[in-house]
């Protein structure tokens, strides 16, 4: 009896481990691609997945169109997550990335420098002539939503009819992610930058004052994530998918300000 009892322990913890997640069993390494938007949310996302799986996320942060360049060109990752879908499904149709969904959703604010600020009051203010403002190129998803937020101003009579051209008359600087966006007008580098909600961070709040986008004009950006077919840790790659989309990640998600995907 004493003998049977001895083997039996053995075989039952095999088993047990057998039926956890990958992730737990090998605390996979993980490299995760996202959107520069994404920098603060995720990075706290990773270290509550990493405390649960005893794995190790690592993540590259910049502009989604410069993300899916370099995965395109054979950059290994595990994760990609977009602030668009024009970045994200090209990516799809290859073949690269499996398991997409919509994980989140974000909305646009007008930001001008605290500091000497006076030149953007309104929205209206941003097609002034002389004024310097900062927006990213039309190929990152935030550029493309501001040069979307423009077209749709330019419809009410209270912008005026060429609103669109003349604010774009003013774009000093086209930047290649929205963070670098958001620091030049923190720096006052510019009269007013456009951003996500999610960029005015604690750290950036101080030091800017946000000019609302009146919701019938604004965007609602989708965020889709997925896994790279690629990947050698394929079921840690959607466990880590699976967290975000959990309730737990998304509860991080709405703390950094954005919205449910649904």
């Amino acid at each position: 009896m004493r003998r049977t009892q001895i083997f039996a322990l053995p075989i039952a913890l095999t088993i047990a481990l057998a039926s956890q997640p990958a992730s737990s069993q090998t605390g996979a390494n993980l490299t995760v691609f996202a959107a520069a938007s994404l920098s603060d949310s995720f990075t706290e996302i990773g270290k509550s997945f990493d405390a649960k799986t005893g794995g190790k996320t690592s993540f590259q942060f910049a502009g989604s169109q410069i993300l899916r360049t370099q995965l395109e060109n054979g950059a290994r990752a595990d994760v990609y997550a977009s602030a668009n879908a024009a970045q994200f499904d090209p990516l799809v149709k290859s073949g690269l990335v499996v398991g997409a969904g919509i994980f989140t959703k974000n909305r646009l604010v007008v930001i001008v420098p605290k500091k000497g600020a006076g030149n953007v009051k309104t929205l209206s203010d941003l097609a002034k002539a002389g004024i310097k403002l900062v927006i990213a190129d039309k190929t990152v998803p935030v550029g493309g939503y501001a040069r979307q937020v423009f077209a749709n101003l330019e419809q009410s009579k209270a912008y005026g009819a060429n609103y669109a051209a003349n604010v774009l008359k003013n774009v000093v600087s086209e930047e290649t992610n929205v963070r670098q966006v958001a620091l030049k007008v923190q720096l006052g580098e510019a009269d007013a930058g456009v951003v996500y909600t999610t960029d005015v961070t604690p750290i950036l709040a101080p030091s800017v004052i946000q000019i609302a986008i009146p919701t019938r004009y604004n965007i609602v950006a989708s965020y889709p994530i997925g896994t790279l077919k690629a990947s050698s840790n394929t079921a840690a790659a959607q466990a880590f998918v699976d967290f975000v989309r959990g309730s737990e990640g998304q509860a991080i998600l709405l703390k950094w300000g954005f919205l449910p995907a649904k």
